[in-house]
């Protein structure tokens, strides 16, 4: 673990990208709220890195027990003033935060990229937070989205699964693929019970924010996008794996 790390400062927009796009927030959590709701299970949830807390604020008429945990005091003093005091808040390193609790389900969204030994903590999920019959919502950027590969072939990137200087600044430590990112979940004790993806994305996350402030782009394409999405999982711009604990 990397105790040095400033996470204060990895949430901070820099010039050449935004730590969260209005496509993350409006598009994108509203599509992996769509994508969970059929397999959310009863009981409590926890979010593992709750950021500002605008999904968490898309979870409340679904939970009513509720705990985040957060790096960021920043980032969790923002969520605190928006939010129920009902919530449960942890400003702790994931790494750090013994739990006096299991939960039935767990949110990892746009988190695992970010660690600097995300094996280590998928196995603490497994064996410390997840209950016996909990499930762990695991989504990632996608390394083969199309934006990526036309990125690639544009040149402003090397690969697919390149950590841009920007992506770096924000901390992410990795790129995944659907085949990287359930390699980990299952080096962490975990067994993917459902596979996926989120919004078939062809353009940049600062390009969809341009388009969305126009007409051009109407609800029934970004719903089209969310349904091509469900056919072509290695096509879109996040992977979701729904995972309970390996036997």
């Amino acid at each position: 673990m990397d105790k040095s790390r400033d996470y204060n400062s990895e949430i901070k927009d820099v010039e050449s990208h935004k730590y969260a796009y209005d496509f993350d927030l409006d598009v994108m959590h509203h599509y992996m709220l769509k994508s969970f709701i059929p397999h959310f299970i009863k009981g409590n949830l926890l979010e593992i890195g709750s950021y500002k807390g605008d999904f968490t604020k898309r979870l409340l008429p679904y939970f009513h027990n509720i705990t985040c945990i957060e790096a960021s005091d920043e980032a969790i003093n923002i969520a605190k003033s928006k939010l129920t005091s009902e919530i449960q808040f942890i400003n702790k390193k994931f790494e750090e935060v013994k739990p006096s609790l299991k939960y039935d389900n767990i949110i990892l969204t746009h988190v695992l990229e970010h660690i600097d030994e995300p094996q280590l903590l998928l196995k603490k999920v497994t064996n410390e937070w997840l209950s016996n019959n909990g499930r762990l919502f695991l989504v990632c950027p996608n390394a083969n989205a199309p934006s990526r590969q036309i990125a690639v072939k544009m040149g402003l990137i090397s690969h697919n699964s390149a950590i841009t200087e920007a992506e770096a600044s924000h901390g992410h430590k990795i790129t995944y693929a659907l085949d990287t990112l359930e390699r980990d979940a299952r080096s962490g004790g975990l067994k993917v019970i459902f596979r996926s993806g989120i919004f078939f994305k062809a353009l940049a996350n600062f390009q969809w924010d341009k388009l969305l402030k126009t007409d051009i782009i109407s609800k029934e394409f970004l719903d089209g996008c969310y349904e091509i999405g469900q056919l072509y999982p290695e096509l879109c711009s996040s992977i979701f794996l729904l995972c309970e604990k390996g036997d």
